[in-house]
């Protein structure tokens, strides 16, 4: 009986650590590209970005 217990909770545990460590990456995959387009647009139109201290940030001089 112990040993049918000992199983069972190693089979549970590795099929929650396989769930645990394959959702994030399948999560990642699909949404790359749809998270691109976001990026892709928001520099294109330059929304979503704040000028520090209300100053765009210009190119700096040769010293």
């Amino acid at each position: 009986m112990t040993i049918e217990y000992v199983l069972l909770l190693f089979a549970v545990f590795f099929f929650g650590l396989k769930a645990f460590m394959s959702a994030p990456a399948k999560a990642f995959k699909e949404s790359g590209p749809r998270l691109g387009a976001r990026i892709e647009q928001q520099l294109a139109t330059g929304d979503g970005f704040k000028p520090i201290g209300g100053n765009h940030i210009g190119w700096e001089e040769d010293k």
